[in-house]
C-alpha cells in the first residue's frame, strides 16, 4: 500500500518527521562511536587518509617539476579540451574504454559490487564506498551504509517551503537547486570553519555534510517530481529499502524492474572524472572552501545546461518527434533521411558524440544490455537500436564529428519512459541525484588532501596574437 501526503504551502498536512538538528547530530555521532569500525565508512576513511596525504607529498616533492604536456592555442580557444589540469581520484575516463571507478570498469563493477538480489544491478551505496575508499565493500558494509543514509535523510521543513515558493511551472532543475541551497543552512562545515577548525580536520565536517547531502537529495528530488506531476501527493521514504529502490519508491514506482533500473542509473551516472562541467564546477567552487551544499548547487546549475545534463531530455523528445512524423515502424532508410534532415536544419542529433570518448559509451552499452534483458520488444528501444546502426555512419560521412558513437544520454530516457517516468523535463534531476555521489566523494578527498584554491591563468586575444607572432619570428 502506498501512502500519500498532499503538498501545499498553506497546508498543515505535510508530515514533519524532522527532529531538532542538535539531537539528530548527537544521535548520529553516537551511532558512529558504537558501530563496528569495519562497517563504518568514516572510520575506514580515517585510516586511509594519512597514507594518501603522504603519497601526495611524495608526488609533489619528487615529480613536481615534471611536464605533463604542451598547451596549444587550440586548447585555450577550445574549452581547454585535452589539457591535463585537475586531480580527480575517484574515476578516470579513457577515450577508448570509457570510465573506470577506482580502476574498475562498469562491467567489472557489475560483477563485484554488492547487489540487492542475485544477478541484479549494483547498489549505489556500494559505489559510494568504492569511490571513497578504493575498496570493494562487503554486503554488510553496504547494508550499514544504506541504513546510515536513511538515518540522515530527514529534510528540514524550510526546504519544502523554499521550493513551494517557486511557481510550479519552474523547471525541475531550478526547483532542485533551490532545495539544495535551502539545505545549506544545516552545513556542519560552515559552522566548524566559523569556529576556527584546523585545516587538517576540514575533511571531517565535509564528510558529514556530504553524506547528509547524498542522503537528502533523493527526498528533495522526489518531492519536486510529485509536486509538479502528481498533484502534490508525496510518498514518504521506506524504512528498509536501499538508496536506488527508495528513490524509485518515493517517485511513485514500485516495480522491481524499475527499482533495478534506478540502481543501475544512479550507479553509472554518479561520476565521470573531473573535467565535465558539473564535476569541475563543484571542484572549483569547493576549492574556495565553499561547503558541499554551495558547491553541489553550483554543479547542478552547470548540469542544467543543454550541452551537459539537459541532453538526456533532448534525446527522448527527439526520438518521440521521429515517431510522431514517421511512425514506430520506421525503416532504416527513412530514419537515415530524418537524421540528415535534422543535421541539415542546423541541429545536432542528441545522444551521439562525447567530449572525451572516441568509442561507444560503456554507460550506453550497459543500459542496452538492461533493455535486451527486460524490454526487448519496446518500440522506442527498437528505434534506439536502429539509431545505433544508422547515426554513426551518417556523422562519419558528415566529417565534422570526432566521435560519432552514442553516449549515455542516447538510452536512459527510453528506459525511464518504458517504466512510466515519461516526463522528460525532469530527467536531468535524476542525473543530478546520481552525480551527488561522485562530486561529494571527491570533495571529501579534496579537503583530506588539502588541495588548494583553483586559479588558472587567462589571457586576451591580443596577448595570444602577440605571443604567437613573437614565437613565429624566433
Amino acid at each position: 500500500m502506498v501512502f500519500y501526503r498532499f503538498v501545499s504551502p498553506l497546508s498543515k498536512l505535510r508530515s514533519r518527521a524532522a527532529q531538532p538538528s542538535s539531537l539528530r547530530n548527537s544521535v548520529r555521532w553516537l551511532q558512529v562511536q558504537i558501530s563496528s569500525p569495519d562497517l563504518d565508512l568514516r572510520s575506514q576513511l580515517k585510516e586511509l587518509i594519512p597514507e594518501q596525504q603522504d603519497r601526495l607529498k611524495k608526488l609533489k616533492s619528487e615529480y613536481g617539476k615534471v611536464q605533463l604536456g604542451n598547451i596549444t592555442v587550440d586548447m585555450v580557444l577550445g574549452g581547454m579540451r585535452g589539457m591535463t589540469g585537475l586531480l580527480w581520484e575517484t574515476s578516470l575516463l579513457d577515450p577508448d574504454e570509457g570510465i573506470r571507478f577506482r580502476g574498475l570498469s562498469i562491467p567489472e563493477c557489475q560483477k563485484v559490487l554488492p547487489v540487492a538480489k542475485p544477478g541484479g544491478e549494483p547498489l549505489p551505496e556500494g559505489l559510494l564506498w568504492l569511490l571513497l575508499t578504493g575498496k570493494v565493500p562487503t554486503k554488510d558494509q553496504v547494508d550499514s551504509l544504506s541504513k546510515e543514509l536513511r538515518d540522515r535523510a530527514t529534510v528540514p521543513d524550510h526546504v519544502y517551503k523554499a521550493i513551494d515558493a517557486l511557481p510550479i511551472t519552474a523547471h525541475p532543475m531550478t526547483q532542485f537547486t533551490t532545495g539544495v541551497m535551502a539545505l545549506q543552512v544545516q552545513s556542519e562545515f560552515q559552522k566548524a570553519y566559523e569556529k576556527g577548525l584546523p585545516k587538517s580536520k576540514f575533511w571531517e565536517p565535509t564528510f558529514e555534510d556530504s553524506l547528509s547531502l547524498i542522503a537528502q537529495v533523493p527526498v528533495v528530488a522526489s518531492y519536486i517530481y510529485r509536486r509538479i506531476y502528481k498533484n502534490g501527493q508525496v510518498i514518504p521514504m521506506h524504512d528498509s529499502l536501499d538508496y536506488g529502490a527508495n528513490f524509485a519508491h518515493m517517485l511513485g514506482f514500485s516495480s522491481p524492474q524499475m527499482q533495478e533500473l534506478m540502481r543501475l542509473y544512479v550507479t553509472i551516472h554518479s561520476d565521470h572524472e573531473g573535467g565535465n562541467v558539473s564535476a569541475h564546477t563543484g571542484h572549483l567552487v569547493a576549492s574556495a572552501l565553499s561547503d558541499p551544499y554551495l558547491s553541489f548547487a553550483a554543479a547542478l546549475n552547470g548540469l542544467a545546461g543543454p550541452l551537459h545534463g539537459l541532453a538526456n531530455q533532448e534525446v527522448l523528445l527527439w526520438i518521440k518527434s521521429v515517431v510522431e512524423e514517421c511512425g514506430e515502424n520506421i525503416t532504416k532508410e527513412q530514419l537515415k533521411d530524418y537524421v540528415w534532415k535534422t543535421l541539415n536544419s542546423g541541429k545536432v542529433v542528441p545522444g551521439f558524440g562525447h567530449g572525451v570518448l572516441r568509442k561507444t559509451d560503456p554507460r550506453y552499452t550497459c543500459q542496452r544490455e538492461f533493455a535486451l534483458k527486460h524490454l526487448p520488444d519496446d518500440p522506442l528501444f527498437q528505434l534506439v537500436s536502429k539509431l545505433y546502426e544508422v547515426v554513426p555512419p551518417v556523422l562519419t560521412e558528415l566529417g565534422k564529428v570526432k566521435n560519432p558513437w552514442p553516449n549515455v544520454d542516447a538510452h536512459s530516457g527510453v528506459l525511464l519512459n518504458h517504466y512510466g517516468l515519461t516526463e522528460a523535463r525532469y530527467y536531468t534531476v535524476l542525473f543530478g541525484v546520481s552525480r551527488a555521489i561522485g562530486i561529494c566523494s571527491q570533495l571529501i578527498w579534496d579537503r583530506a588532501l588539502g588541495l588548494p584554491l583553483e586559479r588558472p591563468k587567462s589571457v586576451t586575444m591580443e596577448w595570444l596574437e602577440n605571443y604567437c607572432k613573437k614565437a613565429a619570428s624566433t
